[in-house]
C-alpha cells in the first residue's frame, strides 16, 4: 500500500522540490497540497511544468480533514509558522517531518535570540529529533516528528563531524566557516535583495554573525564533542539558483600534521551512500551534485598553517531541504535511504 502525503506550503521553491521528488518515490502518493498564499489554485497555475503530471488543487489548512486523508505531512513553510499549526498533526501521533526550523533549536529562549520569534512549546521541541541522517540515523528509525536540518548546517557539519569525532581539531582555535549560496535559498517570495538585478554579476554578504544558522550548528556540534564548540560563520549570496558551497578552516592539534585526512573522512562515511568523498586535494563544486541529495566533500591539510580544509557542496533544495526530508520519511519507514533519491546529477 502506498503512503499518502501531504504538503503544506506546497506552493515554494521547498515544496515543489518535494513534489518533485515524493512523485517518482516508489512508495508514496501525493494526496493532499496546502497552501495558504495560494489556496483555491490548481498547482499547474504556480508551477505549469506539472501539467499533465500532478495537477492537485492548492487546500486550505483544514487539520482534521488532512488527518483523514494522509498518512505522513510535510511542513515547507517558512520559519514561524510550522510552530503553530505543526502540534495538533503531532498529538494526533502522524508523522511529521518539518522544514522549516521551528524545531532544530532545543533551547526556545536561543530561537527567540536568533530567529526574532516566539519559540514553538518546549514539549514539542523536546519531541522532534534532528534529521540529519548521517549523524542521527538510529534516532530518526524510531522518531515520528522529525526536525529537518537546514541547508547551512547540512552542508558544513558534514564537513565538520569526522573531524571532531576524530578528535583532532585544536580546540584553542576556532572553526571557521565561510558558506555561499543560490538565490533559491531565499525562497520564492519576491524581495530587493533577490532579484536580477541586484544579484546578477554581483556577490555580496549577509547576516554576518547574526545568521540564524550559527546556534544549529553550535547545538549539533557541541552534542558531539559533549562540550560547547564556538564557530565563526559568514554567509554569502552569490549568482546562481541553486547550490551551497562551504569552506570549512578546521584547526588541527599539533602532533597529527602526518595524518591522511583524506583516508579518515572516507572511513567515516564509508557507509553513507549520499556522503562522496573525494580523492587528496580535489575539489568538488555546486554543479556535481545538482538536482541530488548528495554532499560532495573535499579534504586537504596545509602544515604551514596546521589547518584542515574542507570543501563541502549540496544542493541546498534537496539535500539541503527536500531530498533530506525524503531520505528521512525512508528512515522513519525503515525503507532503503535511496528510495526515490538515487538520481545522477543534472549537468551541465
Amino acid at each position: 500500500m502506498l503512503l499518502k502525503a501531504c504538503v503544506i506550503g506546497a506552493n515554494g521553491y521547498g515544496g515543489i522540490e518535494l513534489i518533485r521528488l515524493l512523485y517518482s518515490h516508489p512508495k508514496v502518493t501525493i494526496d493532499v497540497l496546502v497552501s495558504h498564499s495560494t489556496q483555491g489554485q490548481a498547482i499547474t497555475a504556480q508551477y505549469p511544468q506539472l501539467q499533465n503530471i500532478v495537477e492537485l488543487p492548492l487546500e486550505k489548512l483544514d487539520v482534521n480533514e488532512i488527518l483523514d486523508r494522509v498518512d505522513v505531512v510535510f511542513f515547507a513553510t517558512p520559519s514561524g509558522i510550522t510552530k503553530d499549526i505543526a502540534p495538533a498533526f503531532i498529538e494526533a501521533g502522524l508523522p511529521c517531518i518539518d522544514l522549516s526550523g521551528d524545531f532544530r533549536l532545543k533551547d526556545g529562549d536561543v530561537y527567540s535570540e536568533w530567529y526574532k520569534n516566539t519559540p514553538a512549546q518546549q514539549q514539542f521541541l523536546d519531541r522532534a529529533v534532528y534529521g540529519l541522517a548521517e549523524l542521527y540515523r538510529g534516532d530518526i528509525q524510531q522518531a515520528a516528528f522529525i526536525a529537518n536540518p537546514g541547508c547551512y548546517p547540512t552542508a558544513a557539519l558534514l564537513g565538520i563531524i569526522p573531524a571532531i569525532k576524530l578528535g583532532v581539531i585544536d580546540e584553542s582555535r576556532t572553526i571557521i566557516i565561510d558558506g555561499k549560496t543560490g538565490v533559491s535559498g531565499a525562497g520564492r517570495k519576491p524581495a530587493l535583495g533577490t532579484i536580477f538585478s541586484e544579484i546578477n554579476e554581483n556577490t555580496k554578504a549577509y547576516k554576518v554573525g547574526t545568521h540564524q544558522h550559527i546556534p544549529e550548528m553550535e547545538q549539533v556540534l557541541s552534542d558531539i564533542n559533549n562540550q560547547q564548540v564556538t564557530i565563526l560563520f559568514n554567509a554569502h549570496l552569490v549568482p546562481m539558483t541553486r547550490g551551497i558551497l562551504c569552506s570549512i578552516y578546521i584547526p588541527i592539534n599539533d602532533n597529527l600534521t602526518d595524518t591522511n585526512f583524506t583516508e579518515l573522512y572516507k572511513e567515516t562515511y564509508r557507509d553513507d551512500y549520499f556522503i562522496r568523498v573525494r580523492p587528496e586535494k580535489t575539489w568538488p563544486a555546486t554543479k556535481e551534485v545538482y538536482g541530488t541529495n548528495f554532499c560532495d566533500i573535499g579534504v586537504g591539510f596545509d602544515q604551514r598553517t596546521n589547518t584542515l580544509t574542507v570543501v563541502s557542496v549540496i544542493d541546498n533544495l534537496v539535500k539541503g531541504a527536500a531530498g533530506q526530508a525524503v531520505q528521512n520519511l525512508n528512515l522513519v519507514n525503515h525503507w532503503d535511504e535511496k528510495l526515490g533519491l538515487d538520481t545522477i546529477p543534472t549537468y551541465p
